[in-house]
């Protein structure tokens, strides 16, 4: 098996052409980031690095989710601007983050490219995370990007890693999926990173929030779910019917027929 195919599936969805299967998939999984951004002091996290010419990057970051709901549910937009480096291999992603950012996330340096090819010239950041962002990282290279996010972050800065655990849903779904759909190479679990992390000399706290998110309307979980698997090929239909995928979907179906997902995400402080 490719050890790249799942990031290479992952790398195509975030694009242009992913993003209506994108927008369905948000309006589930949006909930994640209210759910990070009120599991902590966000504004008092980060006021305590903040100074001037401070600076944070931002890990796969993805569609800007997270900096959203930080500054729609915390006191973060009280903060001094922070310059805000954005690392993604896809400069689409790069790009919609970008223009979601509002103050005090300044946009600076865009660095399309994975983590564990970063320069050593970038940094230290007194800020470094990664929200939702390391499923698709292949395995073999897990370690080397780990690395670099310690050497990333400054004395005495703020690390923090959210990553869904095995028994998440994404995890489940897709463990499922590869078993019942078709084989990939697996989704990295908080578990993986967080011995990663401790590998790379990390000292990790770690904090487990669990929460639920459901739809019943049919076509928004098959986007969702589509995107849980970066394949918009199989129908929901096809993934009810297919060998193991179909009974974790039972499980997870009411007898109305919404579909409700159990979430558990690891938060991991460093």
């Amino acid at each position: 098996m490719d050890s790249g195919d799942t990031a290479q599936r992952s790398l195509e969805h975030w694009s242009e052409w992913g993003l209506p299967e994108m927008e369905k998939f948000y309006a589930l999984a949006t909930e994640d980031y209210r759910q990070l951004a009120l599991a902590a002091d966000w504004a008092a996290l980060l006021g305590e690095r903040a100074h001037p010419g401070w600076s944070l990057l931002d890990v796969a970051c993805g569609s800007g989710k997270f900096p959203t709901a930080l500054v729609k549910y915390t006191a973060a937009a009280s903060l001094p601007g922070v310059a805000y480096d954005l690392l993604d291999p896809s400069a689409f992603s790069i790009a919609t983050a970008r223009a979601a950012l509002a103050p005090p996330f300044m946009a600076r340096n865009d660095l399309v490219m994975p983590l564990q090819e970063l320069p050593s010239s970038c940094g230290p950041y007194d800020v470094v995370w990664a929200t939702h962002a390391l499923y698709a990282l292949p395995p073999a290279e897990l370690d080397a990007a780990m690395a670099r996010f310690a050497l990333a972050l400054a004395p005495g800065g703020l690390g923090f890693v959210a990553q869904a655990t095995a028994r998440s849903h994404y995890l489940a779904f897709y463990d499922a999926y590869r078993a019942g759909v078709r084989d990939a190479t697996p989704y990295t679990t908080a578990e993986q990173v967080a011995a990663s992390l401790r590998t790379a000399g990390m000292n990790v706290r770690e904090q487990v929030i669990s929460y639920e998110t459901g739809t019943s309307d049919r076509d928004a979980a098959e986007g969702f779910l589509q995107r849980c698997a970066f394949d918009d090929t199989v129908s929901i239909e096809e993934m009810e019917a297919a060998p193991i995928l179909g009974e974790y979907l039972a499980s997870c179906r009411r007898p109305d027929g919404s579909y409700v997902f159990s979430n558990e995400v690891a938060l991991l402080w460093m």
